[in-house]
């Protein structure tokens, strides 16, 4: 948790002036009990009315000062850990964005969005408390000891035997809590993941009535979160009672050992009133820090978890070296390719070499799992290679800046990936400063115009998350037409065009052809159809290249690529 509060110093002048603050009220406090005692001792006593209100109004004035100063140091406070918490947030949001897929896999997306959220709002808690009670409990705490003591050094040994046993009873009770609160949250983990599935694929859950199995899942993690949370709560719900009866008892014997001295003229009734008064600050003090207790183990486990993903190294970083991508026509050259999935028993990917000439038309087609995503996730670096180098332009991908590199690629991935907003927001995600006459173009080519002429609002319609309220072949007719509005040096199609009926594919693949005539373009798909008219067409087969060739050439030669072919198109249509 220290190493998150390093990231306090811009608000370093605040805390110093919440914490001085926070230091004149204790000191305020501490002194109304003297006051409350001369009043009794000097005044009632006496008779001396007018020393009585001359007393009394100044304590008025303390207390209002007191007061001043809480409120303005509980204000500045808030600012601070509401501050610290949008830069926490803002740090592990911008770190997790350089991440490659490797460690979104490792830490899990549903962990981080708890690491983001729930977490920081943990420590973001707890440092308000700690700002609040950081100075004030001991401060109370030391200077009441100290007033009581002042006050009456014999009655005050009730203080000192009580506070041993009241510490002692505060880490009997923390030691069993702890350990709880770090497993609370893998339980939110838990809870958040089937929360986040069952939201996402509610219609594969409603369509294969899974809806009650779904429903047992939810309620197995949900009970699980809170049986754990039930128990840390019974373990630190038994702490304020214990400090209540504790206090109460030292009131009891306060008020008992202090009659015995007031009898025996030993003590003022003014000076018991101050002293029973300081003893209740001094447990309260306790009281506090038996608070931060509680919090600081929970606040502690998540400082972990957030320090795990800021400490966590991204695997695909810019070399020191790194230069900007040359520029070029986007000439893509695999050469003696290996890639391994950390764990994995083999290879994904083994000894590849081809390359993807600008101007032509490059496709990759295979069986499920034979490595056709994994192989064009690497040029965009999605991923390091083990051996061999990924070239684009000449220039190996690892020698470029990913930014550089990235702004050659026009990527259209397998499941189209929409965000909230309009249409046009949509589109213009590729290129931020598109005009909408480059928008419209795009969505033409794209085959996207037609259906968006149809909505209410034109580009302007709105688009549910995840593009939920658009059809599958909608989705990524918009996604080919966000690659399009980039107008990149490659091209790469990640069996885009899926979706889409045979004619609609033909179409777009053929209006394609016009737009990027001078482009790089490469195309992964699973129907012989896509990619027949390609210049070449690659044939993967468990990560290995069996065949290179034009759609007649693999015939002859390819006899995965014939298999293939007669598993879907009729002898007439393969000739």
């Amino acid at each position: 948790m220290i190493k998150l509060f390093k990231l306090l110093m811009p608000y370093r002048w605040t805390i110093g002036l919440v914490l001085a603050l926070i230091f004149l009220q204790s000191l305020s406090e501490l002194y109304l009990p003297t006051l409350m005692a001369d009043i009794v001792n000097l005044g009632i006593v006496t008779g001396d009315h007018s020393y009585i209100w001359r007393i009394g109004g100044f304590m008025l004035l303390v207390s209002a000062a007191s007061g001043l100063f809480s409120v303005i140091a509980s204000f500045h406070a808030s600012k601070i850990s509401s501050g610290f918490g949008r830069i926490v947030r803002g740090k592990v949001f911008s770190h997790v964005e350089r991440f490659s897929l490797q460690e979104f896999d490792k830490i899990g997306t549903a962990s981080l969005i708890t690491r983001t959220t729930n977490d920081i709002n943990q420590v973001q808690q707890v440092l308000l408390m700690m700002m609040r009670m950081m100075v004030a409990a001991p401060m109370m705490c030391i200077g009441g000891i100290i007033m009581a003591v002042y006050k009456d050094a014999k009655l005050s040994l009730v203080i000192i035997c009580v506070i041993p046993i009241l510490a002692l009873t505060i880490f009997l009770i923390a030691r069993k809590g702890i350990p709880l609160f770090k497993i609370i949250q893998t339980k939110i983990d838990k809870l958040n993941l089937v929360l986040r599935e069952t939201l996402t694929g509610v219609r594969v859950i409603r369509a294969f009535n899974r809806t009650d199995h779904e429903k047992k899942r939810f309620d197995e993690a949900n009970l699980d979160l809170t049986d754990v949370a039930i128990r840390v709560n019974k373990i630190m719900a038994a702490m304020m009672p214990m400090m209540m009866l504790i206090m109460s008892f030292t009131s009891i014997a306060i008020i008992w050992f202090g009659g015995i001295r007031i009898s025996t003229g030993h003590m003022q009734v003014g000076d018991l009133m101050a002293f029973l008064q300081y003893g209740m600050q001094i447990m309260f003090s306790l009281i506090m820090v038996s608070m931060m207790f509680v919090m600081v183990p929970r606040a502690s486990a998540s400082s972990v978890r957030i320090n795990q993903v800021l400490d966590t190294v991204p695997d695909i970083v810019d070399l020191p070296a790194a230069r900007q991508a040359p520029s070029g026509q986007g000439h893509v050259v695999f050469d003696r390719v290996t890639f391994s999935y950390p764990g994995a028993e083999k290879p994904a990917l083994s000894n590849i070499s081809f390359e993807a000439v600008p101007g032509q038309t490059t496709a990759i087609i295979g069986g499920t799992g034979s490595g056709k995503t994994t192989l064009i996730s690497l040029i965009p670096r999605f991923y390091d290679i083990e051996s061999g180098s990924v070239r684009v332009d000449g220039v190996d991908v690892r020698e470029m800046t990913q930014e550089s590199l990235r702004s050659k690629i026009g990527f259209v991935p397998q499941q189209s990936v929409l965000f909230t907003g309009t249409i046009r927001d949509n589109i213009r995600f590729g290129k931020e400063e598109a005009t909408d006459e480059e928008i419209g173009k795009a969505a033409e080519t794209a085959f996207a115009a037609p259906f968006i002429a149809e909505k209410e609002d034109g580009y302007d319609s709105a688009i549910s998350q995840g593009g939920g309220n658009l059809s599958g072949g909608q989705k990524q007719r918009l996604s080919i037409a966000r690659a399009l509005v980039r107008k990149p040096e490659i091209y790469v199609f990640d069996d885009s065009f899926s979706a889409l009926d045979f004619k609609t594919d033909a179409n777009l693949r053929a209006a394609l052809k016009r737009e990027t005539s001078n482009a790089t373009v490469i195309i992964v798909a699973q129907r012989v159809s896509t990619v027949m008219d390609a210049d070449r067409i690659i044939v993967l087969d468990e990560g290995e290249i069996t065949g290179i060739g034009t759609h007649r050439e693999l015939m002859e030669t390819s006899t995965v690529y014939r298999e293939i072919v007669s598993s879907q198109l009729a002898e007439e249509e393969s000739a």
